[in-house]
């Protein structure tokens, strides 16, 4: 069985860009072709419906080369950690063909949360190690307390699951099966998580006959050439983007809503420093870790980072290591955001959205064409368990629900999107009703949620849901629920979201940002209302032709507009012609 080596090839000239971008397209075409197959072959709803999942190539220094067009930029925090922990445990001639790497576990494997199980396995070719296959996937249960692994109420990281830390689930091409034992052992829906399982290491192997293909072709040698000029002009290009901006210190406060165990309005503090090519992204002041799952990885704040600098300053750049070598990060640690030990982690998405709207918020008046409002700075999290009365089995319903995107310089913001970090599907009610017990009672936008303004926020989504012929358990997490989405440069804030139980007697009651354990049983119904997002530009700004056809829309009551619009909107109740603000803008 081949170990290790690395080619001492000697160095030769740069290659041509035609060369470069063709051997560029077809890696590219590995990660997509991976992250396909891995969706296709996954058993649970959240990877082959909502795409909960990311696949990547990185070379023999741990370094991110590539990434799936469609995977999750926080992903890139969890494959950077998991490179890193391979590379500092094992030298590159410990490293066996057939091995695959498995880990999950932020606080000694780079992760940054429990359900996200990372994969890697080497790529070698004719006996060299070129590099690694990478794949990560959220499981919709790792064991813990609660089902889902990610409801409010947990105070440290042992209540939220199985922790894996680095362990080789292939040695030499040969499964451990204790190991693979010891992981359905300890979740929930032990065949859906198998099939997740399977299907992460399907890709693992689709994805190394891929790369050995592109290697057979053009070499080792070449290959590294490119790599290495793929990185280098994304750095290039980065620091480019961050000299253009104007020097100077920017800064933004913000809060998160609560931990969900004892404390709120939790403060982040952001100062961020131009000066010529360099960015430093100062989070020190900020709170020190919480008590309740919120807390982040400093892998996550830098990943939150790295999607930031793209979004706003190159949005068409290679998403490789090159960004993320432009991250220059100081933090408090300890702090919440960059936690330690035994911090608990499993809502970390919704921190690493609030930092992300503050980093916007901070930049705002260096690129204003640029900025947009807050957005809905959650990842509204919904679990329904229990037993299915047809089968007799347990069934565990996930969703991390989208909301509003904030309005822009020259549009409105997005309604019922996934944003900026996590950029996962709404799970359709076809999907639901088919695979859970569950009826979907309503489904659209929450009226009056997007804030007012020239361009108003995205609004959020309403769904509602009940068990059927059953009792169950629901779980959920939420942000931005007692804190509104703000607007930028006189643009108004956008609604907060909310859990509402309804009893069978029809009395709603209101439910904590992170209930946990909440039973429901037949004829109740759960309520999950995702916030709006934050407008752009005055609200007496707004187009006439704008606020007639947000009234012909249904998304606004006239109330609402005649409140927050004023004299502007009396004049478009005359019945405007639908004008291209009516159409669907462009992401």
């Amino acid at each position: 069985m081949s170990h290790a080596t690395e080619s001492a090839t000697p160095p030769q000239a740069t290659p041509d860009p035609i060369t470069i971008e063709i051997i560029a397209s077809a890696f590219r075409s590995v990660v997509d072709e991976t992250f396909i197959a891995l969706m296709k072959s996954a058993y649970s709803t959240n990877i082959k419906e909502r795409h909960d999942h990311s696949t990547a190539i990185c070379d023999t220094r741990g370094r991110l080369i590539v990434q799936a067009d469609k995977s999750l930029p926080i992903h890139i925090a969890s494959m950077k950690g998991l490179m890193e922990t391979i590379l500092a445990r094992y030298t590159l001639d410990q490293i066996d063909e057939g091995d695959i790497f498995v880990a999950n576990d932020p606080h000694v494997a780079g992760g940054t949360h429990l359900p996200d199980i990372n994969y890697a396995a080497p790529v070698f070719v004719d006996g060299e190690l070129l590099g690694f296959v990478c794949n990560i996937a959220h499981h919709a249960d790792i064991g813990g307390m609660a089902p889902g692994s990610m409801a409010g109420g947990m105070s440290e990281i042992y209540q939220e699951g199985l922790r894996i830390p680095l362990v080789r689930l292939y040695r030499r091409g040969e499964m451990q099966q204790d190991l693979m034992d010891m992981f359905l052992l300890n979740a929930r829906i032990p065949l859906e998580r198998r099939g997740d399982h399977f299907a992460q290491i399907a890709a693992c192997r689709l994805g190394i006959r891929r790369v050995q293909e592109i290697a057979a072709r053009y070499g080792c040698a070449l290959i590294r050439q490119v790599w290495e000029e793929l990185i280098t002009r994304t750095h290039a290009r980065m620091r480019a983007a961050i000299a253009a901006l104007p020097d100077g210190t920017y800064r933004f406060d913000d809060v998160m809503d609560d931990d969900g165990v004892a404390t709120s309005d939790i403060p982040i503090r952001l100062e961020v420093r131009i000066s010529g090519d360099r960015a430093v992204f100062d989070w020190r002041g900020s709170a020190p870790q919480v008590a309740g799952n919120i807390n982040l990885p400093i892998n996550a704040a830098q990943a939150a980072v790295a999607y930031s600098l793209r979004a706003l300053l190159d949005p068409e750049i290679a998403n490789n290591q090159g960004i993320i070598d432009c991250c220059e990060i100081e933090t408090d640690r300890g702090s919440i955001v960059d936690c330690v030990a035994p911090a608990p982690v499993a809502a970390r998405a919704n921190t690493s959205q609030r930092l992300i709207d503050m980093i916007i918020g901070a930049l705002a008046p260096a690129i204003p064409d640029r900025a947009v409002g807050a957005s809905n700075g959650a990842n509204t999290t919904a679990v329904f368990s229990g037993i299915d009365p047809q089968t007799g089995g347990e069934y565990l319903y996930f969703e991390t629900l989208g909301g509003g995107f904030g309005g822009r310089a020259d549009r409105d913001g997005k309604d019922g999107v996934q944003v900026h970090i996590t950029n996962t599907s709404n799970l359709p009610i076809e999907a639901i009703e088919t695979e859970y017990p569950l009826r979907v009672v309503a489904y659209g936008f929450v009226e009056d949620s997007g804030g007012p303004g020239q361009f108003r926020g995205g609004g959020g989504l309403r769904r509602v849901i009940e068990p059927v012929g059953h009792d169950c358990l629901f779980n959920g997490a939420g942000e931005r629920f007692s804190n509104a989405p703000w607007g930028v440069f006189g643009g108004g804030s956008g609604r907060c979201g909310r859990f509402v139980l309804t009893r069978p007697d029809g009395r709603d009651e209101g439910l904590a940002v992170k209930p946990s354990g909440v039973p429901l049983p037949q004829g109740a119904r759960i309520t999950v209302e995702t916030p709006g997002s934050g407008g752009y530009g005055p609200p007496a700004d707004r187009a006439t032709e704008a606020l007639a056809a947000d009234l012909r829309s249904g998304k606004f009551s006239q109330d609402y507009l005649a409140k927050h619009y004023g004299a502007a909107f009396d004049g478009a109740q005359g019945g405007a012609p639908v004008a291209a603000a009516d159409k669907p803008s462009d992401p």
